[in-house]
């Protein structure tokens, strides 16, 4: 049976890496997919992973009907064994719910991939209408670390190396940034409600603890 499948985890756990695995397993056997991507680091109307592979994809809108987009390119006689959809955490509630449609109008397996809760530990829409509509969640096993060693579960926004609580739910970055730019850092959950980033860390052990006592 189709099924739409939601695979989560936290940014820098492979996500886009499994997309592209999937996309290549399935292409090799003679099976044609359909790529949705938004907002990717690499670019409009691309899928891309960290490791440095890349292919195009359909860059999704706002307001796009994915289930129309799908029909009208079957019915030009083109082909559609499946659906990958990455970042789907920027996809509206209304896209998720296409998708499901997809899967059971259409008959296609559809594979969403993106992360749970933005920077300050709030659902996405999109990914809370996943977790409300998919057949299946597969949490990511590819474990991201914390700067600490531990189990990174929480994802950073930073600016300068400080975390950020106040903002814009959606800003485009990534964990690989200069100093001075907005970025991402992938914490703990002890260091993400302490909000200590690596680079605060750092600066918490340059500075002294105790302040040094005057020789006599």
């Amino acid at each position: 049976m189709p099924e739409l499948v939601f695979f989560s985890g936290t940014m820098d756990c492979g996500k886009s890496t499994l997309a592209l695995q999937i996309e290549h397993n399935r292409s090799a056997r003679g099976l044609t997919g359909m790529i949705f991507t938004r907002d990717d680091r690499a670019g409009e109307g691309k899928l891309s992973s960290r490791l440095g592979l890349v292919t195009d994809a359909v860059e999704v809108e706002d307001g796009q009907d994915l289930y129309a987009y799908l029909v009208d390119h079957l019915s030009q006689g083109r082909r559609a064994d499946y659906v990958i959809a990455d970042e789907a955490q920027f996809l509206a509630p209304e896209q998720i719910d296409q998708l499901a449609r997809v899967v059971d109008d259409l008959g296609l397996d559809v594979f969403a991939f993106g992360i749970t809760t933005d920077f300050r530990s709030k659902l996405f829409p999109g990914s809370q209408r996943l977790v409300e509509l998919a057949d299946r969640i597969e949490v990511l096993q590819v474990e991201a670390l914390c700067w600490c060693g531990a189990r990174a579960t929480h994802n950073a926004r930073t600016i300068g190396g400080a975390m950020v609580v106040e903002g814009a739910q959606v800003v485009v970055g990534d964990v690989n940034h200069s100093a001075d730019e907005i970025g991402y850092e992938v914490l703990c959950r002890r260091h993400h409600r302490r909000r200590m980033t690596a680079a605060s860390a750092r600066a918490a052990a340059l500075s002294p603890d105790v302040l040094p006592v005057p020789s006599p």
